[in-house]
């Protein structure tokens, strides 16, 4: 394991404590915790603690560290369960399965969502659209079935309410390609009432307080909870520690965006809402007693019969079949006469509430069977796909002892017997499997068998389970009391059950109430009222008809049992009890074919609080996990194994003949070599390819002495390595140079390679290298470079001076002059401008009206028929009396045209140039009869 865990942070592993007690036990678990370390080892076995916050151990970085890992090369954690069971079924191509167990509040959901992120982020590297797909439906799922299947209760903000266990299938690649939710007894009694201090499901919730207030007029709610009896008892509560409505509008967005992900359709997800809508209207509905005739001659009637409006038109079914259904029941006689009883207002109450239950179970059912349908393996076919490997990822609930124990705490602790006795044999047989394959002797541990409280639960005729089928089934009228009277006469004798009646000293308990079972987790009384009632959930057929026949096609899906007509006979369907039973045996035997890897949850503290953990609350659910018992079965043989080559990796530098590198045979004979020096080998066992390790202590004695030689090996390699990267560098700096100087004689010598090319025309006249470019120098040249310029420019001067007739040097002296005078005040004079003949047309000189002489030039050349413009531009008429007055000037190829630029360009004189000669060099301006044009030169 990395050595990122010292000595002041506890045991990573339970196994290698010096002694097995609890005392030890809880001790090192408490440091662990203090320390910030939730997670510990027992052999394979992950024990993983509550911290009530929120810690920097997830995320991508995390998860890089973990993957590809073994599972002692990090520190413990979830990951590397994860990883560990990923590898199993991705290199092995077994099927495996994780088991998350703890009670209520002990960061089961968590966990398991912890799994699927790191089993999402490692698949489909080559992100394949269709396992992309698979992948958001898997992380969605986990939101949805949490708005539909947990709530608040006084141990979690979010607990599950039922159990859930999913199978992911991945090809032979390793990609996630489909799955399947199973789930097991969502506690529809919520529904109805909870406990003080917790809620109803979420769902209702996020469904008022997140919907839209045009929403809820539709579906006649209001947004405050407190008005609806299911869920009046949670109105003041909220599902996390901040506020209420920002949680719930928040879940509810979230739950929205999350089924729109896994592929439900806007009708289905507004079915949805009608339908808890329909539930919560369902619960306001009230009975009172009349004396009035028609419908209600049995003498009930609905108090408020808006209420059956609203619930007619959510669920999409005739008004009067909803009120008959609440007020009487149809039953068929022997001679198939339909018979129509009406209820007492007790029995209507009884009808309502069965209905709300049924209703909310099936929409559940519904939502976890739609997603199924989202998630099967599509296109798959085994011959040609190969077999698909499965990863099963079981969240159930954990044990529960409450004030008053009902059928659900029944069953759910039924449950925890049926994994514990699964989880002690798993165990066993993989130690006594491995030590077969091995070749090492094994030692039998004594251990608690609980299969004798199995047994008293599920065996037949006289369980608790099949006594309570038989009174659910039994003509007459059977009590709960008499139920329980038959359970102390079948039982009286049995080491793990009692009752008042068989222990009347027993106070704790009371007479034809209570029966006691003495779990492996410990002892729990239950309350046996309304147990018949749960078992047997009876729902009136009119319900299930009334309901099939709605046109609400999402409704109608949910009951495909009312289709069934009244006359029909049909055998007695199951009970909750004997459903859940098959189940669970189903359930056991699907984890029992797999490998399964195991993370056990620890709730620190009852008050739900980080950073306190209740030694007290913490050693109950140590033992009734089983954990001790865990650390003995795996250090009754060997507390440790490890393959000879990972041993060896960690452990060779403790000797001699194993530093660096072994010369011996094997790596056992090396290993045999190590240990004979340290004086250990009377500890250890040889199997065929694991080293087996008695004791703890000799894994502390090789590892203190890998921890003093650690150092001295570090600075070592820090040396040498340090040595090593000083001389490369110096290698490479001396390479460097050599290449740079060679380089830089090479550009230079190119450079005046090309320069002398590219002037080698320089003394031709007329232009003398005018039009020659300059090469770009290398940066060492460019001074050189700027005074060979410097020195052209000179030498080009002088060749063109000394050409010019001395009668013209006086001119051009003046022009000199004249630049060097005007060039600082004027930016842009128009000296380096060029030719551009046609200033009037061009929309640049002439913005305002070049549109006008555009079609003034037409016109004169359809008129004239002249081919070519040589000149036109603006200029200024000055007269004898200095008057002046702007004038155009257009210069063709027959004409000369003086314009009045005032009167879109009109002709004011027209010259043909035919009759006049051609003067050889024009004059800066005109003269006539009436005065001066002075060209108006165009510059920018």
């Amino acid at each position: 394991m990395e050595d990122e865990e010292g000595p002041e942070c506890g045991k990573p592993d339970f196994v290698l404590l010096d002694q097995v007690t609890m005392e030890d036990f809880m001790r090192n678990l408490q440091l662990r915790f203090e320390k910030g370390r939730i997670y510990t080892y027992i052999g394979e076995v992950l024990v993983s603690v509550n911290p009530y916050q929120e810690l920097p151990l997830y995320g991508p970085e995390a998860i890089a560290r973990y993957q590809g890992r073994e599972l002692y090369e990090r520190p413990p954690h979830l990951y590397a369960v994860a990883n560990a069971t990923y590898k199993a079924m991705k290199h092995r191509s077994r099927d495996t399965c994780i088991v998350i167990s703890g009670e209520s509040g002990a960061g089961k959901t968590e966990a398991s969502k912890h799994i699927m992120q790191y089993i999402a982020a490692v698949t489909n590297p080559s992100q394949r659209a269709e396992v992309e797909r698979v992948k958001d439906v898997l992380l969605k799922s986990t939101c949805v079935l949490e708005a539909f299947g947990n709530a608040r209760t006084n141990r979690n903000h979010n607990s599950s309410r039922f159990g859930k266990y999913m199978d992911i299938n991945f090809d032979f690649k390793g990609d996630p390609i489909g799955g399947h939710i199973h789930s097991y007894l969502l506690e529809k009694s919520r529904v109805l009432k909870q406990h003080v201090g917790e809620r109803n499901f979420h769902a209702f919730y996020q469904l008022l307080r997140g919907s839209e207030d045009k929403q809820l007029h539709k579906l006649h709610l209001e947004r405050n909870p407190a008005v609806y009896n299911f869920t009046r008892q949670g109105a003041g509560l909220n599902m996390t520690v901040h506020s209420a409505l920002d949680s719930d509008e928040q879940s509810h967005q979230a739950v929205t965006e999350a089924m729109r992900v896994i592929g439900f359709s806007p009708e289905e997800v507004e079915s949805v809402h009608r339908i808890l809508a329909a539930i919560l209207h369902l619960g306001n509905i009230e009975f009172v007693e009349t004396e009035e005739g028609g419908l209600q001659k049995e003498g009930v009637a609905v108090a408020e019969e808006t209420l059956v409006d609203h619930v007619a038109e959510l669920t999409a079914t005739p008004r009067d079949l909803v009120l008959r259904s609440l007020l009487a029941r149809t039953v068929a006689s022997g001679g198939r006469e339909l018979i129509e009883k009406g209820h007492t207002a007790a029995e209507a109450s009884y009808a309502r509430d069965a209905c709300a239950k049924a209703v909310y179970q099936r929409l559940f059912e519904w939502v976890v069977n739609r997603i199924n349908s989202v998630m099967e393996p599509r296109g798959r076919d085994p011959r040609r796909d190969g077999k698909d490997t499965v990863i099963g990822v079981l969240d159930i609930y954990g044990f529960e002892v409450f004030p008053v124990n009902s059928f659900e705490q029944f069953c759910i602790n039924y449950c925890n017997e049926k994994l514990q006795q699964l989880f002690i044999r798993l165990i066993l047989k993989q130690e006594q499997e491995e030590y077969e394959r091995e070749g090492i002797a094994w030692q039998s541990v004594e251990y608690f068998n609980n299969a004798i409280i199995v047994d008293l639960v599920e065996r037949p005729h006289r369980g608790i389970l099949a006594v309570l089928d038989e009174a659910c089934s039994s003509a007459g009228t059977i009590t709960d009391r008499i139920f329980l009277q038959t359970l102390d006469t079948h039982h009286r004798h049995h080491l793990h059950y009692t009752s008042r009646q068989l222990c009347p000293t027993d106070k704790t308990m009371e007479f034809g109430r209570d029966f006691r079972i003495k779990h492996y987790a410990g002892d729990v009384t239950y309350s046996v009222e309304g147990f018949i009632d749960k078992n047997r959930d009876f729902l009136f057929q009119d319900f299930k008809r009334l309901l099939y026949n709605s046109t609400d096609p999402t409704l109608r899906a949910m009951w495909p049992d009312g289709q069934q007509d009244i006359t029909e006979v049909t055998k007695r369907p199951l009970t909750a009890g004997t459903l859940f039973k098959n189940s669970m045996v189903a359930l056991v035997e699907n984890l029992a074919s797999k490998e399964p890897f195991y993370v056990r949850c620890i709730k620190p503290n009852e008050d739900k609080v980080a950073g306190k953990l209740d030694e007290n609350h913490c050693r109950h659910q140590v033992a009734y996990l089983g954990l001790l018992e865990n650390v003995r079965v795996r250090r009754a043989g060997f507390a440790s194994r490890q393959p000879y080559s990972r041993f060896l990796l960690r452990y060779k530098m403790t000797c001699e003949y194993t530093w660096p590198n072994h010369l011996l045979g094997s790596d056992k004979a090396a290993v045999s070599a190590l240990l004979e020096q340290h004086g250990l080998q009377g500890d250890v066992a040889f199997g065929h390819s694991k080293l087996f390790i008695r004791s703890p202590r000799t894994l502390v004695t090789l590892e203190q002495s890998r921890a003093r030689l650690i150092p001295i090996i570090v600075l070592l390699l820090q040396k040498a390595w340090r040595g090593t990267l000083a001389r490369w560098r110096c290698r490479r700096l001396r390479a460097i140079y050599t290449i740079m100087r060679w380089f830089r004689r090479h550009k230079v010598r190119a450079h005046l390679a090309e320069l002398q090319r590219r002037f080698q025309a320089a003394r031709q006249p007329p232009l003398y290298g005018r039009d020659l470019v300059w090469p770009l120098p290398p940066a060492v040249l460019q001074p050189f470079q700027d005074t060979c310029h410097a020195l052209f420019c000179r030498w080009r001067a002088r060749q063109l001076v000394k050409n010019i007739p001395p009668s013209d040097m006086a001119q051009i002296k003046a022009k000199v002059a004249a630049m060097g005078a005007l060039q600082g005040l004027r930016q842009d004079w128009g000296c380096r401008r060029a030719w551009a003949r046609d200033y009037l047309s061009s929309a640049t000189d002439n913005p305002t009206a070049s549109s006008l002489f555009a079609q003034r030039l037409k016109t004169l050349r359809d008129k004239d028929g002249f081919r070519a413009v040589l000149f036109s531009s603006h200029i200024r008429k000055v007269n004898r009396f200095y008057k002046i007055r702007n004038r155009a000037l257009l210069l063709t190829d027959r004409h000369l045209y003086k314009l009045d630029p005032d009167r879109q360009y009109r002709v004011m004189r027209a010259v043909p140039l035919e009759a006049e000669p051609r003067p050889e060099q024009p004059e800066p301006d005109f003269r006539c009869a009436r005065g001066t044009f002075t060209l108006l030169w165009p510059s920018r």
